[in-house]
């Protein structure tokens, strides 16, 4: 049976920057070598794209959702059972805009018996192209913005009337950004995957990455690794750590992006930020204990049912 998230109050919506994907995931016993043929178990194809995955979380937590970006103008069925899926979960696709005779970015993605999931995706370099709507329509009601790094070409504008708004930016990195991208200067807070920080500071340590690149941004920095947990450094510059909550995987797919769209709801609700580190972690725990992608995210009962049953703090 599916849990009813209780009566909330309605709260000021968070605008998710991003490009929404079609994934085509398939449940594999293990992921072919080269030249080599595998059958799959169980397949689903589901909406999917990193910012698209984060607004499926924060929808689920009871949060209000615009949904903006580009989105293939080729395809239109399949474009249709994308829009569809996202409304279903009561996210306002008003704001994506078709980019035409582009095909909507396609993703096949390998689940293996661990839960690891192994992508290859196609994007088009014509959605880049996209002009978003108008800024003050993106920007009414706004109580954060959740943005994929790979979006700043047309999404730094709107980040940075946002920050003059005084309205909360979370970046979600998720690819190598240059140390002198605008991106940088405008957010509030920047959660990398491991690889991303790397690649983006040219260090291989953790907080010797965080701490390089806190000269370049006033965001607060943070960078999660799977099941070894999340670092962060604090307002005073000094690396925090929390482990991962122990759980059993069977699909990562979405799981960074349901970390990201907790942390920023949590961020837009007025949490500390250990505490939204918290509630972003048990999210993506949850998430890994389910096949479907972001469709497996929880509903936020759940989450706070499992925190409070979990008394260490955790990451995924």
């Amino acid at each position: 049976m599916k849990l009813q998230n209780p009566p909330q109050k309605v709260s000021s919506r968070i605008v998710c920057i991003g490009m929404p994907v079609r994934d085509l995931i398939f449940r594999v016993p293990e992921v072919p070598a080269r030249g080599q043929k595998e059958y799959a178990s169980e397949f689903v194809e589901v909406a999917g794209g990193n910012s698209p995955n984060a607004a499926i979380t924060i929808s689920r937590l009871g949060g209000r959702v615009l949904l903006t970006g580009p989105i293939g103008g080729a395809l239109a069925a399949s474009n249709a059972i994308i829009d569809d899926q996202f409304r279903s979960e009561g996210i306002d696709t008003s704001g994506l805009v078709t980019v035409e005779d582009v095909v909507t970015p396609i993703s096949s993605v390998l689940i293996d018996p661990s839960g690891e999931r192994t992508i290859a995706t196609f994007r088009d370099p014509k959605l880049w192209t996209v002009t978003l709507p108008p800024t003050d329509a993106l920007l009414a009601d706004c109580a954060a913005i959740l943005i994929e790094s790979r979006c700043a070409e047309f999404g730094t504008d709107v980040c940075a009337e946002a920050s003059r708004r005084n309205i909360p930016v979370v970046i979600d990195g998720d690819r190598m950004m240059s140390m002198r991208e605008g991106l940088l200067q405008v957010a509030s807070h920047i959660v990398f995957s491991a690889d991303a920080l790397h690649a983006t500071a040219g260090e291989s340590d953790d907080v010797t990455a965080l701490r390089k690149l806190a000269q370049v941004t006033p965001a607060l920095l943070g960078v999660t690794s799977g099941a070894k947990g999340v670092i962060w450094l604090d307002p005073q510059g000094e690396p925090q750590q929390m482990p991962a909550f122990p759980v059993h995987t069977v699909d990562t797919l979405g799981a960074g992006d349901a970390f990201h769209g907790a942390f920023t709801l949590g961020i837009a609700e007025g949490m500390g930020l250990e505490q939204a580190m918290r509630f972003a972690s048990a999210t993506a725990a949850l998430k890994c204990t389910r096949f479907g992608g972001a469709f497996g995210s929880p509903q936020r009962v759940e989450v706070e049912e499992f925190l409070a049953s979990n008394t260490k703090a955790a990451a995924v």
